[in-house]
Formats: C-alpha cells, sequence, structure tokens
C-alpha cells in the first residue's frame, strides 16, 4: 500500500472556490466512509481546514486512487468533477510524504510557519481514528507528521517566521505588527466559541482590549469559554451573550472578529450598517476568519468601515517575507521523509521474516516429534537439550539473512527483498498476509 493525497488548498483554488468546498463534520465522516468504501482504498482521512481540503488514502492502485477521491471530493462538495479538476493536486509515495510534512510545519501555510495546523492534523487523525479507517499506515504518518511539526517549531525559528492567523488578520486591521498599541481601549465582539473564536478572543485579550464580548448560538459554550478567559487574570471585562444580543453588541464593539460553522451569513452588509447606525466617531474592523464566511463581502464597501476576510489574507501573505529559518525546515522535512520512507520500507519486510521463523519453528516442532516417536527412550532431560541445539542452529542460520535482508529493505526497491525472501524458502504467501492482516489490527504505530 502506498500514500495518495488529492486536494486543493489556498495555494491551488480561488477562495471563492474553497468556501464552497467546506465540510461539516458530519459530511467529513460521510466523505471518509465512502472512501474506505472505495476498491483501490485500504485506509483514508481527511484533513480539512479553512484553507485546505485534503483526502489521504492507502491506496494499492494509483490511477484508480486518483480517479475514486476526486470524484468522491466533487460529489461530497457538490463542485462538479470537471469544475474541480483544475484545481486539485495529487501527490504519491514519497511526495505525499514530504506534503504531508511541509503542511505539519506550516510551510504550506497561508502564513507561512504557524502552528495551528498542528491540531487540525490531530483532529483529522482523531476523527480517523474515530471512525476506523485509519490503519498502521495513516496513522504512522499523521502522528509523524505531528513529530516533526513539533520538531521544526523547538529546533528552529520558524515560529519568526509566521504567526496564527489570528494574528496575521488583527495585523492587517492594525496596519503593522504593533496590534497591542492599536486594540488598547478598545471594545471587540468575538462571534463563535470554537478554536478558532477562543484563539481570537485570548488574543484580543492580552493585546489589551477594555472590553471582550463572546456570542454564539450556544450560549452555554460563550459563556465558558468568557469565563475561561476571565479566569486567566487578564483585567479584561469578559461577557458573554446570546447570539440574538449580537447586533446590539457589534452597536457599540470598536473591534468585530467572527468565525463559525454556520454555512450561511453570519452577519450581512445590512445588520451592520445598521448596528453602525449615524456613529461618525469612531471606525468599525472587522476580521472574518470563517470558511465558508460569515460575514458578507458587501461589507468592504461600508463607509468606516476597515474589512479583512480569508481572501485578503491570502493576497497578503504572499508579500510576507520569509525568514531563514524556513530553509532549516525544509532540511528538516527532507530527512524526515527520507526517514519515514526507509522506515515503511524495511517494515514491508517484516510479516516475511516473521512468517520465516515461524515456519522455522514449525519445522523444529515437527522433526522434534519424529525424533520423539523415533526414540521413545530418551529422557526428558536429553530431549530438551536436543530441542534447544536444534533451535540454536536454526537461530544462528536465520539470523544474518534475517538482520540483511530487513537493511536492505530500507533501500529503494527493497520490496524486491522479501519477495526473494519468499521464493527462496517457498514461503506461503498467505501465511505471511496473515502476519500484515494481525499487525494492522494491533494498530501497530500507536495513536497520539
Amino acid at each position: 500500500m502506498s500514500v495518495l493525497v488529492v486536494g486543493l488548498s489556498h495555494r491551488s483554488a480561488p477562495v471563492s472556490l474553497l468556501e464552497r468546498v467546506s465540510l461539516s463534520r458530519d459530511a467529513q465522516a460521510k466523505l471518509i466512509a465512502d472512501a474506505l468504501g472505495a476498491e483501490p482504498v485500504a485506509e483514508a482521512a481527511l484533513l480539512a481546514t479553512c484553507n485546505r481540503v485534503e483526502l489521504y488514502a492507502a491506496v494499492d492502485k494509483f490511477h484508480a486512487g486518483v480517479a475514486e477521491l476526486s470524484t468522491l471530493l466533487a460529489q461530497h462538495t457538490g463542485v462538479g468533477l470537471e469544475e474541480l479538476t483544475p484545481y486539485l493536486y495529487v501527490h504519491y509515495e514519497d511526495r505525499a510524504v514530504h506534503h504531508m510534512f511541509s503542511v505539519g510545519c506550516g510551510l504550506d501555510s497561508m502564513v507561512v510557519g504557524e502552528g495551528q495546523i498542528l491540531g487540525q492534523i490531530k483532529d483529522a487523525l482523531g476523527l480517523a481514528q474515530e471512525l476506523h479507517s485509519a490503519g498502521r499506515l495513516l496513522n504512522e504518518l499523521f502522528q509523524q507528521a505531528l513529530r516533526v511539526g513539533k520538531r521544526a517549531h523547538s529546533e528552529t525559528g520558524i515560529d519568526r517566521a509566521g504567526q496564527s492567523l489570528v494574528t496575521f488578520g488583527l495585523e492587517q486591521l492594525a496596519g503593522g505588527p504593533h496590534v497591542q498599541s492599536w486594540a488598547a481601549g478598545k471594545r471587540a465582539l468575538v462571534i463563535g466559541a470554537g478554536s478558532m473564536s477562543s484563539l481570537a478572543a485570548a488574543t484580543l485579550a492580552r493585546a489589551g482590549v477594555t472590553e471582550l464580548v463572546i456570542a454564539n448560538r450556544t450560549f452555554a459554550r460563550a459563556r465558558h469559554l468568557a469565563e475561561s478567559l476571565a479566569d486567566a487574570g487578564s483585567g479584561v471585562t469578559v461577557r458573554a451573550v446570546p447570539i440574538a444580543a449580537m447586533g446590539a453588541e457589534l452597536a457599540e464593539a470598536d473591534v468585530a472578529v467572527s468565525c463559525t460553522g454556520a454555512t450561511g451569513l453570519v452577519l450581512t452588509a445590512e445588520a451592520v450598517q445598521e448596528a453602525l447606525g449615524g456613529r461618525t466617531d469612531r471606525r468599525l474592523a472587522v476580521l472574518d476568519l470563517a470558511m465558508p464566511r460569515d460575514v458578507d463581502a458587501a461589507v468592504h464597501r461600508l463607509p468606516g468601515v476597515h474589512f479583512v476576510d480569508i481572501e485578503t489574507l491570502a493576497e497578503a501573505s504572499a508579500d510576507a517575507p520569509m525568514a531563514a529559518d524556513v530553509d532549516l525546515v525544509r532540511g528538516i522535512v527532507s530527512a524526515e521523509v527520507a526517514a519515514f520512507g526507509a522506515a515503511q520500507r524495511a517494515a514491508t519486510i517484516t510479516p516475511t521474516v516473521v512468517a520465516l521463523r515461524t515456519m522455522a519453528a514449525d519445522v523444529v516442532e515437527a522433526e522434534m516429534a519424529r525424533l520423539n516417536g523415533r526414540l521413545p527412550e530418551l529422557d526428558d532431560r536429553a530431549r530438551a537439550e536436543i530441542t534447544q541445539t536444534v533451535r540454536r542452529v536454526v537461530d544462528k542460520l536465520l539470523h544474518a539473512p534475517t538482520v540483511r535482508v530487513k537493511q536492505l529493505a530500507g533501500t529503494p526497491g527493497g520490496a524486491d527483498y522479501a519477495d526473494a525472501l519468499r521464493k527462496l524458502f517457498d514461503l506461503d504467501q498467505e501465511a505471511v498476509a496473515a502476519v500484515s492482516r494481525a499487525d494492522a489490527s494491533t494498530g501497530k504505530g500507536g495513536h497520539e
């Protein structure tokens, strides 16, 4: 089985299309289930964020896999295959691993080096594990991507090259990196209580807004977020309000950040204009981090409003400077891809080696049973000594070739050595396959 990824992101598709392919959690689960049911697919996982939708799979056929995954993405997003195809990218085997590790390090993010993607990869793995759609290969791929991402952030200054999408968005509103001086004394409204909204609220609290209001459809979640921010001791006045009070709070706000999971607009241009009323004493800064968008694009045209959305951020990030540390991270990714590939190739030989040793043990047992029948007068001590001697001879004969074949399996073309071993010892292919199935069922590779 080999890793295949078919997807699209802010690098390959316009924001307007990314908005249309956004999937709810339930829709993601259905897509994964259908992918797992496709003939060439043995494992499946989905990485879906506001900037990307990528379907990962373990497949035994490349062309059939690409066709199936592309068709499923079109069906589940509701975008026609002909319209979607020009924006899709395909990565296979080592290139797919390289892409996954680059994503985990933030190299493929809208804001290079941002760390939030690690949480999103962990969530994607969690969903795949919950659905039992990730086997050994995808479990190891996603877990290693998390480790590589953490390594990149701890061993390099990639954090200096980028920040979270929230910080980047606030910097665009502030007109530069001095968010604290810009936010000081302002009233802020955060719409939503999910992970991105929580990050936005915490960032605004640290930046020094005087009042922070959390509005959410589920009031209990808004209240929980408000209480956690108040307990953090930032000194900011934090309140939670039901979503119905959003208009009144917007009228008093200087900054509004929206990031909900709604499928339709949360703030229309008319609602924003009504909230502004006749106020002329101050501007309203609006940041929309949702995909699909929460705020009507027409808000751009309203006087007195500074509006930044995902599309604005995509354009701004294209001109963002790259830190020298990015090159160090690329080196880490390349080295980790090589190590992962070698480990995967080496792992392919393990079922063959296990099957060989099992066959050898069976031969020893059969021969000892035959000896017992021919020499029943042997006492237990002599029988045990003979058995141990035969086993040592077999182990010594098998040691060098099995160790060497594991080493060779880690090199390009290593699968050929496993095939040679099976042919030389006339191993039953079903016995080898049984070992592989047993490894998969025990979830080797572990969970994060």
